[in-house]
């Protein structure tokens, strides 16, 4: 067994991905506080294939030292745009068709492993601030609530685990069916 070299993983260049099929999520920042976060949700959205990344509210956006550390280019690569309301975007993604889950812990949860992606929809994600989480009125205008099983006693993740661990979860329901 041997690591594989930049050559052998294959990538592709970021034109070549600015082109390519992206998978049928967006992703939604609600408030996110950390340029480090951002950073990563950038990162984790060009891994999968994420079809934009919507930086909503006081999130940050690039061009930023912060941002970019943990992006690492991938803010070249990933379609995004900034929204100063996430209530309204959530309304306009449901009206293009998009089934909007947020990543929170609710009394009416769908716990992760329970989610079951359904064959042709598009699906947003949305992931709130690192103190207060998504929005209540976020909350209460989705379609539904994936919850993170946990069973320490903090019950919290870094939302860049969050995101690594749904996302992934979501695009292989989604993608490799």
């Amino acid at each position: 067994m041997k690591k594989l070299s930049m050559e052998e993983l294959g990538r592709p260049t970021v034109e070549e991905f600015k082109s390519a099929e992206k998978s049928p999520i967006v992703i939604v920042l609600d408030n996110v506080r950390s340029l480090n976060n951002v950073g990563s949700a950038f990162r984790t959205s060009d891994a999968f294939a994420i079809e934009k990344l919507y930086l909503c509210g006081i999130t940050g956006q690039p061009p930023h030292r912060d941002i970019n550390k943990t992006a690492l280019g991938a803010t070249e690569s990933v379609a995004w745009a900034h929204v100063p309301e996430t209530l309204p975007l959530v309304k306009q993604l449901q009206a293009d068709g998009y089934t909007v889950l947020a990543v929170e812990q609710v009394d009416e949860s769908i716990k992760l492993q329970n989610f079951e992606a359904e064959e042709g929809k598009k699906y947003a994600l949305v992931y709130g601030n690192e103190v207060f989480g998504v929005d209540e009125e976020v909350v209460e205008a989705v379609d539904g609530v994936l919850e993170i099983p946990q069973f320490g006693t903090k019950h919290s993740l870094n939302i860049s685990v969050s995101m690594g661990i749904t996302i992934w979860d979501v695009f292989k329901k989604v993608m490799l069916k």
